[in-house]
């Protein structure tokens, strides 16, 4: 699994501080702890912003940057295409863009700039009304119709990283959707005929209210469940240590290397 940083969030008091003042510092400095926490990519969540959302996003992108002595992959997480399409342009393409559904605003909004940029992107596996399936049958039909839809408008189905949308264990059947995300997983390459790729946002299922050691505990065990049905993406908090040694070890379990105990 790829390793993706959900930790830059614009809603955060800091980062509303560094976007309003145009100050890069506290940007760079957690871009620079991701990294140092092990992240293989990071997430920008621009959110709405809804003054000078392009110049938000270049700023977000600029300062990102300043903290990695080593580039990490942006992932430019924005509903906004105005945004989406100046991030794009700083990053020189170079991004994934998170990203687009079978919503027909954010189709025809988002499939041209992958177009345009050669991007990869997340395809939410959403119905046309933004819902979320009730069960994987419902997910593997819209993953099915989003790659065709990506087809038809000149980008490569295999660009797409896929999210089947993990729910919060809160809602009244949350552990039967997560099983039902588990199986849409395991059953979405031999669907498309391709190795396709997928992504999952591991806080999602312990949103809302909760003790946050029992939250840990059900992250780390259904991080080890998404592993070894073979997720490529794993978006989360790289700060939560016992998160970070949980999927490390589910990599050398995996990963299909020489296994080491000091790894």
């Amino acid at each position: 699994m790829i390793l993706v940083a959900d930790n830059l969030q614009i809603l955060a008091p800091e980062i509303v501080r560094a976007v309003a003042e145009k100050d890069p510092e506290p940007v760079a400095r957690l871009a620079a702890a991701c990294a140092a926490s092990g992240a293989q990519a990071l997430d920008v969540n621009s959110g709405p912003l809804s003054r000078d959302p392009e110049g938000g996003m270049r700023f977000l992108v600029q300062a990102a940057r300043q903290g990695f002595c080593l580039p990490l992959p942006l992932w430019l997480d924005t509903s906004n295409p105005r945004a989406m399409a100046a991030g794009l342009a700083e990053c020189g393409g170079k991004a994934v863009m998170n990203g687009v559904s079978l919503e027909p605003a954010r189709l025809s909004a988002m499939l041209p700039l992958a177009r345009e940029h050669g991007a990869d992107l997340v395809g939410y596996l959403l119905s046309e009304d933004g819902q979320v399936p009730p069960d994987a049958a419902g997910r593997l039909e819209n993953a099915a119709r989003l790659a065709e839809a990506a087809d038809r408008d000149g980008v490569d189905p295999a660009r797409l990283i896929f999210d089947p949308v993990v729910p919060p264990l809160s809602w009244n059947d949350g552990p039967r959707q997560a099983g039902q995300v588990l199986e849409t997983i395991r059953l979405l390459p031999d669907l498309l005929g391709f190795p396709a790729r997928t992504v999952a946002g591991l806080s999602n299922l312990t949103s809302g209210p909760g003790p946050r050691h029992r939250k840990r505990v059900f992250e780390n065990a259904y991080l080890a469940m998404l592993a070894a049905s073979g997720l490529t993406h794993l978006l989360f908090n790289v700060f939560h240590e016992s998160a970070m040694v949980t999927a490390r070890a589910c990599n050398a379990l995996t990963g299909g290397g020489v296994f080491c105990w000091e790894g």
